[in-house]
């Protein structure tokens, strides 16, 4: 059997930041994703809740507002719980191993990278997003002519 989800897409709003009574952090936060196909002229979405644990929680709740763009690697679970009319109700939920960002650092307003459970890490964004040296947009000038002497340099 297998569960996973791979997901992206905008918060509706910025996530919200709790703490269990044992202290750790956890944040939940809802994202839109649109349907790839329309009904009848009109776009529908899907919102989905996300809930992130101790670190991922933190780092999504720092760099990530309402309306930005979030990929999210994770898990689907369901809890059955009572609401305050008595009613059954079963919450469907995405548990998130892994949450980064999906659009450049000009376009969100913002840094960039993404955050690493399984070794407690974060990674830095590349230079090109840091607005260091982008080849995809070098001119010629940029590359230096390298003589041919039919030898391979490795």
């Amino acid at each position: 059997m297998y569960n996973k989800a791979i997901l992206i897409g905008r918060l509706v709003a910025d996530p919200e930041m709790r703490t269990t009574p044992q202290g750790v952090p956890v944040s939940t936060f809802r994202i839109a994703i649109d349907r790839p196909f329309m009904n009848g002229g009109e776009r529908k979405a899907d919102f989905l809740t996300i809930v992130c644990w101790r670190k991922q929680a933190e780092f999504v709740c720092k760099y990530f507002q309402k309306g930005r763009a979030i990929g999210v690697d994770g898990s689907i679970q369901t809890r059955d719980y009572t609401d305050k009319d008595g009613n059954k109700r079963t919450a469907f939920e995405i548990v998130a191993d892994r949450v980064f960002f999906v659009e450049s650092r000009a376009a969100a307003g913002g840094g960039a990278g993404s955050y690493h459970p399984a070794n407690d890490s974060y990674s830095a964004p590349s230079p090109a997003q840091n607005g260091g040296v982008s080849y995809a947009s070098g001119s010629a000038g940029d590359f230096e002519v390298v003589e041919d002497d039919d030898d391979l340099p490795f």
